[in-house]
């Protein structure tokens, strides 16, 4: 099973934003963003989105225990939580993105799993919201496979608009918390 440990952004981590920001990671997103939107994420993710509200981690792939690499960690991708209004109901949002050299692997379900596991344990003591929701595109079936293996039950089709300007077609998937 992989094992991943989820690291709050550090500004070492602008990295990983470019590296995800390329055709086969974003064709589901709109395509690349220019460096200058990727740096404005980065300092978005460093800020806590302003608001403290949200979060995004660095993914850490843990090398199987008992290896000489176990004690290393390798920065496998993004993952992360932030509130929206959504029907009229405060949730929160979440999204990841895994660079290619992990994908196929487990990182982004174990990770899934490790940020929900975060927001029931928050949810326990101050539940600021009630439900989780992502919102792969349709036609992204390896995300809406870590939807429904995460937990989440897919509550239909909805559109987006993203990037601004373009219109995204979109499953909504719901986990409550």
């Amino acid at each position: 099973m992989t094992s991943v440990v989820l690291r709050p952004w550090q500004a070492g981590d602008l990295w990983i934003l470019r590296a995800a920001n390329a055709p086969e990671m974003t064709d589901h997103l709109g395509g690349p963003e220019t460096d200058e939107k990727v740096q404005e994420r980065h300092r978005r993710y460093l800020d806590g989105w302003v608001s403290g509200d949200s979060q995004m981690y660095s993914i850490q792939l843990r090398a199987e225990a008992g290896t000489a690499a176990a004690a290393e960690a390798h920065s496998a991708g993004v993952i992360g939580f932030w509130p929206r209004t959504w029907h009229g109901e405060e949730v929160y949002e979440t999204g990841w993105g895994v660079l290619p050299e992990f994908q196929g692997r487990g990182v982004a379900i174990a990770a899934l799993r490790e940020l929900i596991a975060e927001l029931r344990s928050a949810a326990e003591s101050d539940p600021p919201m009630g439900s989780v929701h992502a919102y792969p595109s349709v036609d992204h079936p390896a995300s809406n496979a870590i939807c429904r293996r995460g937990g989440f039950t897919l509550l239909g089709e909805c559109d987006f608009e993203y990037p601004p300007g373009q219109r995204m077609r979109c499953n909504d998937w719901y986990l409550p918390l």
